[in-house]
């Protein structure tokens, strides 16, 4: 007997509580982030357990006692079938290294491991090497040598994000620029997107391309079951071990520029993860000093706050007038709205 399986109510405490105990047993933490849990019941004991969170196989879980019966071989198959009556059929999973093998066996593909944190694995059509061919067809038309790489999010694009995509442009054959699709910023990944075509259009040699799944994804990151300060070492050396061992050796990326970041903590952290592990795989990280307007250095935040207290005249200074044309229209609006309401508590 394989267990019964139960859907869990994610509404219900009690039910929640299970499993979060359950978990506490291999020092995973049952996150809020999850859209369908379920798990195996035995003499009403959890002995298995896995969740969803859009194409994230998540706080996956079996019994050490009752390995070798097949448990995590029901639980996986149990959640792809959920997934794919939601039209997912590629997954990815996140796990300790030590637990890589362990997945292997169960048919998934490794894609990346951050030693000591974390690794990323992934099942199903589609997954990292689709991304890079459809990356790489984007860029077909620029030279195999001289390409440098950009990573941005553009909440909302600036003078500041255009002069360090231009320096790369002046400097390099080509230049591949990722814009992160992850839509949790103020503005949505539309439209920032679309303010970065517009704003770079000049520049005949950048390609501007989504950043998918693999590129800044919190969606993807790991912190589930990596705590305190290795949580933010697991998030940036996961993302940057992807990029450096999967996406520049398949798009011929020799370059990968980042703006200098005095102030925000978690962006010098992925900075520094940049520092440690790009020049082993033979890609070059030149760092730019941030541009400044009026003797104030420019960058989204200092948009968005001066959004929020309607100082037109200091934004006007410190975004494209393509930026600006949009922050003035209808289609901004609520999105200026969300950020005077969070502005106001």
């Amino acid at each position: 007997m394989l267990g019964e399986e139960r859907i869990i109510r994610l509404s219900d405490p009690k039910e929640r509580q299970a499993v979060a105990d359950f978990l506490a047993k291999f020092d995973l933490t049952f996150t809020e982030e999850v859209d369908y849990t379920f798990a195996l019941y035995r003499e009403e004991q959890i002995i298995g357990t896995g969740s969803l969170s859009g194409k994230v196989l998540r706080n996956v879980a079996i019994d050490p006692n009752l390995q070798g019966e097949g448990l995590m071989a029901k639980v996986i198959s149990h959640l792809m079938a959920e997934g794919a009556r939601r039209g997912e059929y590629g997954f990815q999973l996140f796990t300790k290294p030590d637990k890589v093998r362990q997945f292997e066996l169960a048919g998934f593909r490794t894609v990346a491991i951050a030693e000591p944190y974390a690794a990323l694995l992934e099942i199903g059509i589609g997954g990292i090497q689709s991304f890079c061919q459809q990356a790489a067809s984007i860029c077909s038309d620029l030279p195999p040598q001289g390409r440098a790489a950009l990573v941005m999010n553009c909440n909302p694009f600036t003078l500041g994000h255009r002069a360090l995509i231009a320096k790369a442009a002046q400097e390099n054959e080509g230049v591949i620029l990722f814009v992160v699709q992850e839509d949790r910023s103020v503005f949505s990944f539309e439209d920032r997107i679309n303010l970065v075509r517009q704003g770079t259009a000049y520049l005949k040699n950048v390609r501007v391309i989504p950043g998918g799944d693999y590129i800044i994804s919190s969606a993807t990151f790991p912190t589930y079951f990596v705590k305190g300060e290795e949580a933010l070492a697991a998030q940036t050396e996961l993302d940057v071990t992807i990029f450096a061992q999967k996406i520049a050796p398949a798009l011929e990326i020799q370059k990968r520029y980042v703006g200098e970041e005095p102030t925000d903590i978690t962006t010098q952290a992925y900075n520094d993860a940049l520092l440690k592990i790009l020049p082993s795989s033979g890609v070059e990280l030149i760092i730019m000093p941030r541009i400044s307007a009026s003797g104030e250095m420019i960058s989204a935040s200092k948009v968005r706050k001066a959004l929020g207290e309607d100082r037109w005249d200091d934004i006007s200074k410190w975004v494209p007038s393509t930026t600006l044309r949009y922050l003035q229209s209808d289609q901004a609006a609520k999105s200026i709205q969300k950020i005077k309401n969070m502005t106001k508590k």
